[in-house]
């Protein structure tokens, strides 16, 4: 249904407007300020600030940003403050309904402004259905995690059954404990988290299953939240059955093949339980960047991005995990610092009537765009595209990998030239990688050439 028309009068323009209040967005806010936008607004739709940092009251956040462990609401605190210096305006407790481009979809009641041309449409209770007019976007509105629909475990529906993320919000915000005996299906760090969480309250964790034949978290949680704890973590098993009527009271896990993933008959193990907690990954929030027509990865089900972090909708940036799932918030913030300020010039150049607006604060219009090709081991690169003339001083190429590997160089080519080559010990697909490019690299790039990011032996 399309939002409800309303007068000009009542437009709040803005250079950039931040979808979400998170670690992402307070990052991409702060530094669009800094870049010199002086109209800057978050929109989220919680009550306060801080996203999930809010109940991740462990520490370990803010080794990059900081230099020194905090814990989540710590981390979260610090960028409000820096918000709060900058007047950076916020709209709490507040849902975007609608983002579209006003040159492509014009309303007749709200005339296409050219310095604003990104229509935000939005909801909450005091003011109703509202609008705002942007320059630029920055898409930080998260992840979510998946739930049993997702999983085809067969067996009842009981009470007992959690998402990770869930039974962390009732143990640390809500002050309940979701079960007395659990299994905890998935590896992932919010899973592994809580298997030390829930055994310091007083829980006995069973086991966490994982279907993969390695882990899906950090080896720091593997160690601090399992290994110290002497809770077992059994690899390439799952869930094939649960137990119950009005509450769990068992689950049947087995082992699994670990090409096809599925059960070996004979292996299964019945573990009797009160609790099932899910932590078998995260998907970008992305159903409001699908309806503003941005392009979507296959890969990592969030938007295809150029060097700017900008979207195939212009003017439309992403960050974050609505981008890609981390695995530390310091490069959460790290990433959407370099949104913001992208966002930041690109509102600054529709101001000034730049002909060829560009998303990144580089003087040049670029020709030359080359996309980024993974292979042999490296799942997916983000961003997916460069424009050498765009990438400023240097560029961060961030990638995960596909399985365990050890001794392997991660290596970029343009063409048949390779850029960079560099021995990696140990890679793992819950270990985020990274490379640097500098422009001096892609010189001599020729249109239809391609940078192809792989690992190699030597």
């Amino acid at each position: 249904m399309p939002s409800p028309a309303i007068t000009p009068t009542a437009l709040a323009t803005y250079d950039v407007v931040i979808v979400g209040g998170g670690s992402a967005g307070l990052a991409a806010a702060i530094a669009a300020r800094d870049a010199g936008s002086d109209s800057v607004v978050m929109v989220e739709r919680d009550d306060r600030l801080g996203g999930i940092l809010n109940q991740c009251i462990h520490n370990g956040f803010g080794l990059h940003t900081f230099k020194e462990e905090l814990t989540g609401p710590e981390y979260a605190a610090r960028f409000i403050a820096q918000a709060d210096e900058r007047c950076i305006e916020r709209l709490l407790k507040t849902t975007v309904l609608d983002i579209r481009r006003t040159d492509a979809d014009p309303n007749p009641s709200m005339p296409a402004d050219p310095t604003h041309p990104i229509d935000v449409c939005c909801v909450n209770a005091e003011r109703g259905v509202f609008h705002l007019r942007a320059a630029s976007v920055v898409l930080a509105m998260g992840c979510r995690e998946r739930a049993r629909g997702a999983l085809d475990i067969p067996g009842t529906r009981p009470a007992g059954v959690y998402t990770a993320g869930c039974a962390q919000h009732l143990v640390n915000i809500e002050g309940q404990l979701p079960g007395r005996r659990v299994v905890i299906l998935g590896s992932g760090d919010i899973g592994l988290i809580m298997a030390r969480r829930l055994t310091l309250e007083g829980a006995t964790v069973a086991c966490v299953a994982e279907v993969m034949p390695y882990s899906g978290g950090l080896k720091r949680n593997i160690v601090q939240c399992l290994d110290d704890f002497d809770i077992p973590l059994l690899l390439s098993h799952t869930v094939v059955d649960i137990e119950g009527e009005r509450r769990v009271e068992a689950v049947t896990i087995a082992q699994v093949n670990e090409k096809s993933l599925r059960p070996i008959p004979g292996t299964e193990r019945r573990i009797e339980c009160d609790t099932l907690l899910l932590s078998v990954g995260l998907l970008p929030e992305n159903e409001l960047s699908s309806a503003a027509g941005v392009s979507i990865s296959p890969t990592t089900r969030g938007p295809l991005v150029n060097e700017s972090l900008q979207t195939s909708v212009p003017g439309v940036f992403a960050c974050g995990n609505v981008l890609h799932v981390h695995d530390l918030v310091d490069y959460v913030s790290e990433e959407a610092a370099h949104a913001g300020a992208s966002a930041a010039a690109h509102a600054q150049a529709l101001q000034a009537a730049t002909p060829t607006p560009a998303a990144s604060a580089a003087p040049a219009t670029p020709d030359l765009e080359l996309p980024i090709e993974c292979a042999n081991g490296v799942r997916y690169t983000v961003p997916t595209t460069v424009a050498p003339a765009r990438m400023g001083r240097s560029l961060k190429v961030r990638f995960r990998v596909s399985g365990v590997f050890e001794n392997r160089h991660v290596s970029v080519y343009v063409g048949e030239r390779r850029i960079y080559h560099k021995l990696r010990p140990m890679l793992a697909p819950g270990e985020m990688q990274e490379v640097i490019l500098v422009p001096k690299q892609l010189e001599d790039a020729r249109p239809g050439e391609k940078i192809r990011v792989l690992l190699e032996e030597e």
